[in-house]
C-alpha cells in the first residue's frame, strides 16, 4: 500500500477543515469560542517544534556544508559570487513585489489569529555588533539569536575546514571523527524534522477549521493575494535566470529549459531539491550538454548554498505578515530580513516544508509573532513546490554560467578548494 503524499494529505486536511469550520458556524460559532480555539493546539505544538529545530538545523547545516563541500579552486570565487548575487537578487525581487503589490494590506482580519503580539524590533547597528559575540557558545541556540548563531557557525566552519585541508595535505584523517559526528547529528535533526513535518496536515486542519469557525472565510482572501504575489516574484526570478544564461553562457534559454525540464518537473512534484539532485546533475550533462565539473558545481555543491526561491519566499512572508499587522517594516528592518533570509535559505534542508523551520528565525529577527507562521501553512504546501523548482533552476543557472560563454568538451582537472576561497 502506497503512502499518501504529504501535499495530498494537506489538501485533504484543508477540505475537511473547511467542512468542519462551516459546521461550527462559519463566522457565527455555535460552540464556545474557547472550545473552538482548542482546534489550533496541534499547530501551536508543531510551531514550537519547528522553532526548537531551527537553530540546530542552521548551525549543523553550515558546519556540514563547510566540511563536505568540494569546490574546484579555479571556480571557488566565481561560484561564491554567483551564489551570493543570485540570492540577493531573489530577495530584492521578493521585497520589491511585496512592497509594490502589498498583499497583506487587505488582510487585517488575519491579525487576530496570532493572539498576543510583540513590538517590531528596530535595527540597532551598534547593538548588532554587540550581539555578534555571544556570552556563551550555547546561548545563540537557546535564545534563537540569528546574528550570534551565524558568527559561531561560520567561525567553527571556517576553522574546521582549515584543519581538514591541512590534515588532508599531510595524509592525516583525524578530522573524520568530527566530520562524521556533525554529519550524524545533522541527519538526526533532519529525521526529527521529518517527524514534525509529517504532522503538518493536523496543524493545517486545526488552524483553518478554527479560523473559519470563528471568522468565516474573510481572513483567507489576503492569502490568495499573497500566493499570487509569490508566484509573480518567482516568475521574475526565473526571467532573471534565463537572462543570465543568455548573457553569460553558451547555452540558449530554450535549450536550458528543454534540457532541464525533467529536473524542474521533479522539483515541483517532490518539493525536494535533495531528491531532485541526481536528476538535475544528469540532465545538465546529458541533455543540456554541460561539462561534468560545471554540472557538479551547481547541482551538487551549489544546492547546499543556493536556495534562492526559499530566501525570496521567507522575505516576502515577513513583509506580508507585517502588512497584515499594519506594521510596515522600514528599510533597515528589511535589511535585517535580507540578512536572516540568506542564512535561513542556506540552513533550509532539501525536504518538503523545511522552509517553515528557518522562517521562525526570519520572523524573530524583526519581532514578528511566530503564531502567524501557522496560517501560512495552509498555502505553503503549494508555494513550497514552486520555490523548490526555482531553487533547482538556480542550481542549473550556476552550472551554465560556470561552464562559460564558449563550449568546452573536456573537463579540467579538479583540485579541492582551499579554505580562503570559501
Amino acid at each position: 500500500m502506497h503512502k499518501i503524499p504529504l501535499y495530498l494529505q494537506i489538501v485533504i486536511a484543508l477540505i475537511v477543515a473547511v467542512i468542519v469550520g462551516v459546521l461550527l458556524g462559519a463566522g457565527q460559532p455555535i460552540l464556545d469560542k474557547e472550545t473552538i480555539a482548542h482546534l489550533a493546539l496541534p499547530s501551536t505544538l508543531i510551531l514550537k517544534a519547528l522553532r526548537t529545530l531551527a537553530t540546530p538545523l542552521i548551525f549543523l547545516a553550515i558546519l556540514h556544508t563547510f566540511l563536505t563541500a568540494e569546490i574546484p579552486s579555479r571556480s571557488g570565487r566565481k561560484l561564491s559570487i554567483l551564489l551570493i548575487t543570485n540570492t540577493l537578487v531573489a530577495i530584492a525581487i521578493g521585497l520589491l513585489v511585496a512592497n509594490v503589490l502589498r498583499p497583506g494590506a487587505s488582510g487585517q482580519s488575519l491579525a487576530v489569529i496570532g493572539g498576543k503580539q510583540q513590538a517590531v524590533k528596530q535595527l540597532d547597528p551598534w547593538g548588532l555588533i554587540s550581539d555578534l559575540i555571544p556570552e556563551s557558545i550555547l546561548k545563540p541556540l537557546v535564545d534563537n539569536n540569528v546574528i550570534s548563531l551565524i558568527f559561531v557557525a561560520l567561525s567553527f566552519g571556517i576553522v574546521l575546514r582549515a584543519i581538514k585541508t591541512e590534515q588532508v595535505s599531510r595524509n592525516q584523517n583525524q578530522y573524520l571523527a568530527i566530520e562524521q559526528t556533525i554529519g550524524l547529528l545533522f541527519d538526526a535533526v533532519i529525521r526529527i524534522l521529518h517527524w514534525v513535518i509529517a504532522l503538518v496536515p493536523f496543524a493545517v486542519f486545526g488552524i483553518v477549521a478554527k479560523t473559519i469557525a470563528l471568522q468565516g472565510f474573510e481572513p483567507f482572501k489576503s492569502l490568495g493575494a499573497f500566493v499570487l504575489s509569490v508566484i509573480v516574484a518567482l516568475f521574475l526570478q526565473a526571467i532573471y535566470y534565463l537572462t543570465r544564461v543568455k548573457l553569460g553562457s553558451w547555452v540558449s534559454p530554450r535549450q536550458f529549459i528543454q534540457g532541464g525540464s525533467d529536473a524542474l518537473i521533479t522539483a515541483f512534484s517532490t518539493a525536494s531539491s535533495t531528491a531532485t539532485m541526481p536528476i538535475t546533475f544528469e540532465s545538465l550533462i546529458n541533455k543540456v550538454g554541460l561539462r561534468e565539473s560545471s554540472a557538479s558545481l551547481g547541482a551538487l555543491v551549489g544546492s547546499n548554498f543556493n536556495n534562492d526561491g526559499t530566501a525570496l519566499y521567507e522575505a516576502m512572508s515577513a513583509l506580508f505578515i507585517s502588512q497584515v499587522l499594519g506594521r510596515n517594516l522600514d528599510l533597515v528592518q528589511q535589511i535585517m530580513v535580507v540578512l536572516t533570509s540568506i542564512v535561513a535559505s542556506v540552513g533550509a534542508a532539501g525536504i518538503p516544508e523545511a522552509g517553515l523551520v528557518t522562517m521562525t528565525l526570519v520572523f524573530s529577527s524583526v519581532g514578528l509573532p511566530l503564531e502567524y507562521i501557522t496560517i501560512l501553512i495552509a498555502v505553503d504546501w503549494f508555494l513550497d513546490r514552486c520555490r523548490t523548482a526555482i531553487n533547482v533552476m538556480g542550481d542549473m543557472t550556476v552550472s551554465a554560467l560556470v561552464d562559460g560563454k564558449h563550449r568546452q568538451l573536456k573537463d579540467e582537472p579538479i583540485v579541492a578548494v582551499q579554505t580562503e576561497e570559501l
